[in-house]
């Protein structure tokens, strides 16, 4: 009597990770359609998901990326410069197209919501002075405040006194990583779960009837992320490799773009970079580094955010923005979006300093703040998916340009 009803449970088993997810999504939809109540009961299983994620990321940080350091030899390829010259350039770039689709297309707000509750950072001298004192905080408390940054210069600053350890301080601190990877890979099993309680749970609370008001806002913001992560990334990836890049871009998308979109948050997705990593084959030392610091410098969705709200806003209000204004505007979104933390609607509090640029008050940039909250369903969502598939598919991208420089470099039998 079991058997019958089991054997559509053991199919689905079978299948890999990104079609139960897909399943997991229409489940999700179709909960809504049938039993909204219902729906958001089953929110539960999202919240567990994304704070199991949330509570092994930094302790994976950690482990992984101090035991990649110690455990490398002089000799060993890491490509970080290479990874972080594109975490600069595409930032940039997407900047840059944000500045070009504001002026293509300009939007006006409608400013009359109440003030969003927030403490906006003052200028990019004050961001960079905030994470100067986040490379120093406490480890304890970086770990359970998740501060990401701190994590890394805690786990470079080990990893690197560790180096002249013993074999067996090195072995334990291998099976150490490897536990931690496995609790990891037994959190990524239940995604197709998680992302079901979250899609049901966000469809039945949220609705999709907000973002009506603000389309036109929301177009320009999501058709920037789309330009970026199908045009834009794929010829910065092809400068590299020097070869077709979609076939790399579209498994990066489908590999980490899809359950970011559903967690909205770079930290939370970092187990499932790091996997996907795995299974590309990449270098683990390059990967291990390269994906954390990523999730907390790599903002290419929320330079676009920062930058088309920002001159939404100067549009609303009349204010001439001539283009190398706006090109300057370009470098602060960059430099602002390194500084986001790897959290939902963490780029839309950096508004207020950009929008100072033009002379914006506090009280009416606080209220464009607002508008982005409203937006943010699908905004931080595409935001996330945007920045964390760029992680992998940059370090990606180094890396196989290092090997086809290797295999350029080899002389011929």
């Amino acid at each position: 009597m079991t058997a019958p009803l089991l054997a559509p449970l053991r199919a689905i088993l079978r299948l890999g990770l990104i079609p139960q997810i897909a399943i997991g999504i229409v489940c999700g939809v179709l909960l809504v359609l049938v039993s909204p109540q219902t729906a958001e009961s089953v929110a539960l299983l999202g919240q567990i998901f994304i704070s199991a994620l949330k509570a092994v990321a930094p302790i994976l940080v950690f482990v992984l990326v101090m035991a990649a350091i110690a455990n490398h030899r002089k000799g060993q390829p890491t490509h970080i410069r290479s990874v972080l010259v594109l975490y600069l350039i595409g930032t940039l770039v997407a900047a840059l197209v944000a500045v070009t689709a504001s002026f293509l297309f300009p939007t006006t707000l409608i400013i009359d919501m109440p003030q969003a509750s927030g403490n906006p950072p003052g200028n990019v001298l004050e961001i960079l002075r905030d994470l100067l004192l986040s490379v120093v905080a406490n480890p304890v408390s970086a770990l359970t405040e998740a501060n990401f940054v701190a994590i890394l210069a805690w786990a470079v600053g080990l990893g690197i006194a560790l180096r002249g350890a013993n074999a067996t301080t090195l072995n334990a601190l291998n099976d150490l990583s490897s536990a931690v990877s496995n609790i990891v890979r037994l959190v990524i099993r239940f995604a197709p779960l998680g992302i079901f309680g979250l899609v049901a749970g966000t469809l039945a609370t949220s609705g999709m009837g907000a973002l009506l008001d603000y389309g036109r806002l929301l177009a320009i913001i999501l058709g920037c992320m789309l330009f970026v992560a199908l045009v834009t990334n794929p010829v910065i990836v092809y400068l590299m490799i020097h070869r077709n890049p979609y076939p790399l871009v579209f498994t990066c998308l489908r590999g980490s773009a899809i359950t970011a979109f559903f967690t909205r948050s770079s930290a939370a997705n970092i187990p499932i970079n790091l996997e996907l990593c795995k299974r590309l084959k990449l270098h683990a030392d390059t990967y291990s580094i390269s994906i954390p610091l990523g999730a907390t410098i790599n903002m290419a969705g929320a330079a676009i955010t920062i930058t088309v709200i920002t001159l939404a806003a100067t549009h609303t209000l009349g204010i001439s923005v001539d283009f190398p204004t706006a090109l300057l505007l370009c470098i602060v979104s960059a430099l602002a979006a390194c500084g986001v933390s790897g959290v939902a609607g963490g780029s839309l509090l950096l508004i207020p300093m950009a929008a100072s640029l033009f002379g914006i008050s506090a009280d009416v940039a606080m209220q464009v703040v607002a508008i982005g909250f409203v937006i943010s369903v699908l905004q931080d969502s595409t935001e996330t998916a945007l920045n964390s598939s760029t992680d992998v598919l940059f370090t990606a991208a180094a890396c196989q340009a290092r090997e086809r420089d290797q295999a350029v470099s080899q002389p011929a039998d």
